[in-house]
C-alpha cells in the first residue's frame, strides 16, 4: 500500500458503501463480505471473497482505469501470467458519477513484502512475462507521454534533478542511457509502471512464484526498455542478472535498452525519491533501487 504522506488526495470520497453498491449489481451475496484492502495513487481497492473492486480516487485516473478496461481483455490471453482482466465494469454507480471495475482477486503478497533475497525464482518467470507482453502494438494503443519515450523527450517533460544525496551518484547511469542508441523498432506494450507494488508473489513453502501482474493503468505503446526498471526495483545482483539472461535467451533485450533501461530506473527513482518520504513501500523500494543502482557505477 501507499503510505498516506506519499499519495495525492483523493478528488472524491470513496468508501465501502460505493464497493457494496457495485458489488450489489454483481453477485448481491458478497456483499456483506467487501472490506478494504489498498489505497494507491490512483485507486482504491476493495476486496469480496474472489473479487476486487477498483475505484478510481482521482480525476487523473478515470482515463488510466478506461485503458485497463478497454485493452486488457485483448492482452490477457497472450500472457503467461495473470492480468486483472476486468469481470465486470460500469460508468457510475449510485452515488459515485465515476467508472469503475471488478477484476479477479488474486491470491499472494505485493512482491515488496517479500525480502529481496526470496525474489530470485521470479527473475525467469517476468523475463517471459515481458517478452510476451512487448509485442507490437496497434495504432490506436495509448501513448503515455512519460513512459516508454524516448529518454530525450522524458528529459523535457520531467527533467530528473538527481540533487539528492541518494540519487546524486545516478546522475552518469541517466547519461549513459541518454547516450545509447534509441529504440528504432515499433512501438511496443508496456505495462509502463512495472515495481514490486504491482507484482503479485505467491510463496509456497520454500517457493515464490509470480501469480499476477497488476495495476495497468499506465499501459501504453512506446520502447520496451522502460519496462526494464523493474531489474532495479524488485531484484538485488543475482536476481537482476538471471532475469537479463532470460530476456537475452529470448532475444528480447540487447545492450542498448539495458542501458536506457536502467536510464529509466535512475530518473524514475530520483522522481520517486522527490516524492515519498518517510518508511513507506514506496519510499523503501526508491532507497533500495537507488542503492541498487548505485552498485553498477
Amino acid at each position: 500500500m501507499v503510505s498516506p504522506s506519499d499519495r495525492p488526495d483523493a478528488d472524491w470520497p470513496v468508501g465501502e458503501g460505493v464497493a457494496r453498491r457495485v458489488i450489489a449489481g454483481y453477485r448481491p451475496e458478497l456483499v456483506d463480505r467487501v472490506t478494504h484492502v489498498a489505497t494507491g495513487w490512483d485507486n482504491a481497492i476493495f476486496r469480496a471473497v474472489d473479487v476486487a473492486v477498483r475505484l478510481p480516487r482521482r480525476e487523473a485516473a478515470v482515463q488510466l482505469l478506461l485503458h485497463e478496461r478497454r485493452w486488457l481483455p485483448a492482452l490477457a490471453p497472450r500472457l503467461p501470467s495473470a492480468v486483472p482482466a476486468p469481470l465486470a465494469t460500469g460508468d457510475a454507480a449510485p452515488g459515485f458519477p465515476h467508472p469503475w471495475s471488478i477484476v479477479p482477486w488474486f491470491e499472494g503478497a505485493a512482491l515488496w513484502h517479500v525480502p529481496p533475497a526470496d525474489r530470485r525464482p521470479l527473475a525467469e518467470p517476468l523475463g517471459r512475462f515481458l517478452s510476451a507482453l512487448h509485442a507490437p502494438a496497434p495504432a490506436d494503443a495509448p501513448v503515455n507521454p512519460v513512459r516508454g519515450v524516448p529518454l530525450a523527450e522524458r528529459a523535457l517533460a520531467v527533467p530528473p534533478l538527481f540533487d539528492l544525496p541518494e540519487s546524486a551518484p545516478l546522475r552518469p547511469l541517466w547519461e549513459d542511457g541518454l547516450a545509447a542508441p534509441a529504440w528504432n523498432g515499433p512501438p511496443v506494450w508496456l505495462h509502463g509502471d512495472l515495481h514490486p507494488g504491482n507484482i503479485v508473489a505467491r510463496t509456497d513453502g520454500n517457493t515464490t512464484e509470480l501469480a499476477a501482474v497488476v495495476d495497468w493503468g499506465d499501459l501504453g505503446a512506446g520502447d520496451a526498455a522502460c519496462d526494464l526498471v523493474v531489474a532495479w526495483f524488485a531484484f538485488d545482483a543475482e536476481g537482476r542478472a538471471a532475469f537479463r539472461a532470460e530476456l537475452e535467451r529470448l532475444d528480447a533485450v540487447d545492450e542498448a535498452a539495458w542501458r536506457r533501461g536502467r536510464a529509466w530506473a535512475a530518473a524514475i527513482t530520483d522522481s520517486m525519491l522527490h516524492s515519498t518520504a518517510g518508511d513507506g513501500d514506496v519510499a523503501r523500494m526508491s532507497r533500495r533501487a537507488a542503492s541498487e543502482l548505485a552498485a553498477e557505477l
